[in-house]
């Protein structure tokens, strides 16, 4: 484990006014997407579409990184670049989702565990060939009646420290990512207790397993009212508690959180990401990896056509910009019709 190199990376990807793009989307994920725009899902659609979001001119003024999914890792631009090779070349970091999803956990009505962990050092060993610098591991913890129970956060805390020493022993970066969903009828109030037990227990086994902090990203959720929630906390609110939150469960060795949207609008995750900035001095950057939240008006604008090719890279490019304010708290709602 090279840790100089770890640590170099990690503070690049969470770099003042930059984040991360979450491209990982599985193929029956993107699938979904394509649908909304009434386009099939072929591979070379989705090579075509991931090339648009790649080749955005001056994305890396405000995108540090890329999480690929295995088949875009694998993937070329139209003049035969690998996209990871691709990005490097512009300064912008490639990085591999490595979990195999979510699926039942067993006994635990209402609850999952990610998996991925069978083959994964082999499977790292060969992504950094393929020129990727940091990987993804997502846990899910649904909120609901009885759930989530102690076991189902330990075990998947305990799963997402295995898949980080995995990477960090391949000298690949990993994002640790407990998200809590926003899904449900819950309070901003449950969901701030949910999400502390998340962080103690996730952080509890990051300290079992060896992992040094300052060569990893944490990928939490905000601490917000779910969406069915009758009464839904304002955007200071979701701020303060976020922030109150991390403050009590991250430690200051950790370079930086780069926060997932989670069902958000785009107006929403910026927002909110611009509010705690304004709360500083934080021993972390605090950033975003956003997927929908960055790609949706993208997608939208570009429906599939190759002539609205450089409207889905201006969408993005519009995006990326309001966020990389939103990492300096320097993020208005009124800055949404005056972005180029």
């Amino acid at each position: 484990m090279n840790r100089s190199e770890l640590e170099r990376i990690a503070r690049a990807m969470v770099a003042p006014g930059k984040g991360i793009l979450a491209a990982d989307e599985s193929t029956g994920t993107i699938k979904k997407r394509f649908d909304s725009i009434k386009l099939e899902s072929t591979e070379e659609h989705r090579r075509t579409y991931r090339e648009m979001l790649f080749t955005t001119p001056g994305a890396a003024q405000s995108i540090s990184g890329v999480i690929f999914y295995d088949e875009t890792l694998r993937q070329k631009t139209k003049e035969g670049v690998p996209f990871a090779e691709y990005l490097a070349k512009q300064g912008i970091i490639p990085g591999i989702k490595v979990d195999t999803g979510a699926k039942p956990l067993a006994m635990y009505p209402g609850e999952t565990i990610t998996e991925g962990l069978d083959g994964l050092r082999e499977r790292l060993q060969e992504y950094h060939r393929l020129g990727a610098r940091f990987a993804k591991w997502r846990a899910v913890i649904d909120i609901g009646a009885g759930i989530p129970t102690r076991f189902g956060i330990e075990a998947n805390a305990h799963a997402l420290a295995r898949y980080a020493a995995l990477c960090q022993e391949q000298d690949l970066v990993p994002i640790v990512e407990p998200e809590v969903l926003m899904d449900g009828a819950h309070t901003i109030e449950r969901c701030a207790e949910v999400t502390e037990q998340v962080l103690q227990s996730t952080f509890d086994q990051l300290f079992e397993h060896r992992i040094y902090l300052e060569g990893m990203v944490l990928k939490p959720n905000m601490i917000i009212s779910g969406k069915k929630a009758p009464q839904r906390a304002g955007p200071e609110e979701v701020a303060e508690w976020t922030v109150r939150m991390l403050k009590r469960h991250v430690p200051a060795a950790v370079p930086g959180i780069a926060f997932l949207s989670g069902g958000q609008t785009p107006e929403e995750a910026t927002l909110h990401l611009s509010l705690m900035n304004t709360l500083g001095p934080l021993p972390w950057h605090l950033t975003f990896s956003y997927g929908r939240a960055l790609q949706d008006t993208a997608l939208k604008a570009w429906g599939g056509s190759a002539a609205n090719f450089a409207a889905g890279q201006k969408e993005l490019a519009r995006r990326a910009k309001l966020n990389g304010l939103a990492t300096a708290g320097r993020y208005s709602r009124e800055m949404e019709s005056q972005a180029a």
